[in-house]
């Protein structure tokens, strides 16, 4: 896959620009435009100061080697490499949350693709019940992908659907269970706590479970995106990010501040609209697709 082709809008709001920019030199000047770049691009306020001044630092050590290789290099340091998640149970169950419109059921129906590429048994639970919409459109990438899908009708509460779903992985022996759930504003309490309640259920179903909670988070809302990232772990042990709609948007530069203000591993980032395009992240790549090379 050319991640730079599909990262084009983050690469032109940075590379593009700073190569104009440090094309006059690097001094206290183009270190002010700069600044008004990487702002551009979403890094936040605090995240850009830090990058400026890790760069001036080695730009006196390095700076023979250009101002690109540089930046690559703070940026590169700013997102840290994770290790792959490795379950240590069967069936591993993965709980999945977010605002509406950040792209959950379209990630969880990839995320079930890659599961069920490497070999692995796969059920997909649908406990957002206030949309029947949403069960609709699993039920349709399950049909698609030849992978199980557990719903049930509308207005069913949540956490039953979510205990029958994970009853059902162990009785059936699948490898993994991921469930969707309703999409809901970090803001809107009362549907956070019935988060807080899905996520107790899942542990009554499965002692141990869930072994992971996937918050996905729509790439084109930038640093608004941190933000209900907080709220979310107010409520609810997120354990893993995924960024989605990357490929549409120029703040690919919130990744920075979401990977460091977090402390969360991105898992995926998501850059198109096909069924391969969940691409697992990769830091080092990611700060080449969007800054590093020629233009």
């Amino acid at each position: 896959m050319n991640l730079r082709k599909k990262l084009k809008k983050s690469r032109d709001a940075l590379s593009r620009k700073l190569v104009l920019v440090f094309g006059h030199g690097v001094d206290e000047n183009t270190l002010e435009a700069a600044e008004e770049v990487l702002l551009t691009a979403d890094l936040g306020w605090e995240l850009t100061e830090l990058v400026l001044d890790r760069f001036r630092d080695e730009y006196k050590l390095n700076g023979d080697a250009g101002w690109k290789s540089v930046l690559v290099s703070v940026l590169q340091g700013l997102v840290p490499e994770y290790t792959p998640w490795e379950p240590d149970a069967e069936p591993a169950v993965t709980l999945v949350v977010g605002v509406n419109g950040a792209g959950k059921t379209t990630t969880i129906a990839r995320l079930a693709q890659r599961i069920a590429a490497g070999g692995e048994t796969v059920l997909m639970g649908c406990a957002d019940t206030y949309r029947a919409a949403a069960s609709e459109q699993l039920a349709l990438w399950g049909e698609r992908l030849g992978i199980p899908v557990y719903t049930s009708v509308e207005g069913t509460d949540p956490g039953a659907v979510t205990f029958d779903s994970v009853k059902r992985a162990i009785a059936e022996k699948f490898n993994h269970v991921i469930i969707d759930t309703a999409g809901r504003l970090p803001t809107q309490k009362g549907l956070m706590d019935e988060l807080s309640k899905v996520y107790r259920v899942v542990g009554k179903a499965m002692q141990g479970a869930p072994h992971r909670v996937i918050l996905v988070l729509d790439g084109t809302v930038g640093q608004n995106a941190l933000a209900q990232a907080r709220q979310f772990t107010e409520f609810i042990p997120v354990t893993d990010l995924v960024i989605t709609k990357l490929d549409g948007t120029a703040k690919g530069g919130s990744v920075f501040a979401m990977a460091r203000e977090l402390s969360l591993p991105i898992r995926y980032i998501g850059v198109g609209e096909g069924a391969d395009d969940l691409v697992a992240f990769n830091g080092k790549a990611f700060v080449e697709a969007i800054v590093g090379g020629d233009d």
